[in-house]
């Protein structure tokens, strides 16, 4: 397991999160937020693929700002050939990756962490929509 890039630009706590779940991520710098890249990130049954790179982008602000959508590489589809609902878009800001518009409103500033937010990612993609 490692954390390359620029770790130092993420709280403790979720330095702590990433280690304890064993991800190899890159943390960079880029266009005034923090993206996230973790490569082999599971993807359950419902979908094409069982492993997709997974990116989230930290606003500025984070943690009292949501990061609030997330994006995934190569695309991912469900097991028909449709795009999941809201992912058909390929976003030109993150690199042309597939854009995943989920609008968690559930957000605690300053209280979530990278910890709640992928909780919330796993429970969008079991649900296989």
């Amino acid at each position: 397991m490692a954390i390359t890039g620029n770790p130092a630009l993420l709280p403790e706590l979720d330095l702590e999160f990433l280690n304890e779940k064993g991800f190899d991520c890159e943390v960079v710098p880029a266009n005034g937020e923090v993206r996230i890249v973790i490569p082999n990130f599971p993807i359950p049954a419902h979908y094409s693929l069982r492993l997709a790179t997974f990116m989230l982008r930290l606003p500025s602000g984070y943690p009292n700002a949501n990061p609030d959508m997330f994006w995934t590489s190569p695309d991912v589809r469900l097991v028909n050939g449709a795009y999941p609902q809201n992912s058909d878009y390929h976003d030109p800001t993150a690199g042309n990756w597939q854009r995943w518009s989920r609008h968690d409103q559930s957000w605690r500033a300053g209280t979530d962490t990278l910890r709640s937010k992928i909780a919330s990612v796993r429970r969008e993609l079991e649900a296989g929509r």
